[in-house]
């Protein structure tokens, strides 16, 4: 990657489609918690009903599977919770139980991150959980700082194996003159700091509208 912080950024294209990343898209986008794509690390609870013996937490191991007393190993990787209960279901229904009740629950989301970076209380890696929003993923990193620069705000994400920046107005968006866009896992977010000094004052300075998309 270009230090971009050292002006060594280039435009190349822009686009206004605030588009997924491609590690989401190759892993099944989802477009909030009913969509969400299951991944190696999540917890899922499992709740089988008259068979309290299945009844547990299982963790999805580092090859995308599960395991259940009866059925064996499992995918869970790549699918969503409604698919991993029908699956779950059928199995049963084959070998086991007639008109099984299958429900799961994902309790601990650690397959999709994001990074947030600069001017904020709490900035560190965090897991994503769901439809996340640029304003929801401030305020789980503490909200921003009093050094803040709330027309600096950027969003970094490799689209069609590009790496791409997008600057957002945070007074803009909360005023709603402007969209919250919608965050993606492995997005970088980075909040610009107040000043000529700013390490990112370069870039913001090429980057084109805000909201739209610039290779660099």
């Amino acid at each position: 990657m270009r230090d971009v912080r050292e002006g060594n950024a280039a435009m190349v294209t822009t686009t206004d489609q605030l588009r997924p990343p491609d590690t989401t898209s190759a892993s099944g986008a989802y477009e909030g918690v009913a969509d969400y794509r299951l991944g190696a690390s999540d917890v899922i609870d499992v709740e089988v009903y008259r068979l309290p013996e299945l009844t547990r937490a299982l963790r999805v191991n580092s090859r995308g599977m599960i395991a259940l007393p009866l059925l064996g190993p499992i995918r869970a990787a790549g699918k969503t919770v409604a698919e991993l209960e029908d699956e779950i279901t059928t199995l049963l229904a084959d070998d086991f139980l007639q008109d099984p009740q299958v429900t799961l629950f994902v309790s601990d989301y650690t397959s999709q991150k994001i990074t947030v970076e600069g001017a904020v209380n709490r900035p560190g890696i965090y897991p994503l959980s769901g439809s996340t929003s640029l304003l929801q993923a401030i305020v789980v990193a503490g909200g921003v700082s009093e050094l803040a620069n709330p027309k600096g705000i950027i969003i970094f994400r490799v689209i069609d194996g590009k790496r791409m920046a997008a600057v957002f107005d945070l007074q803009q968006i909360r005023g709603g003159n402007a969209e919250d866009p919608r965050i993606y896992g492995d997005d970088l977010i980075v909040i610009d700091q107040s000043g000529s000094k700013s390490a990112w004052h370069t870039l913001l300075k090429a980057l084109p509208v805000a909201g739209m998309f610039s290779v660099f």
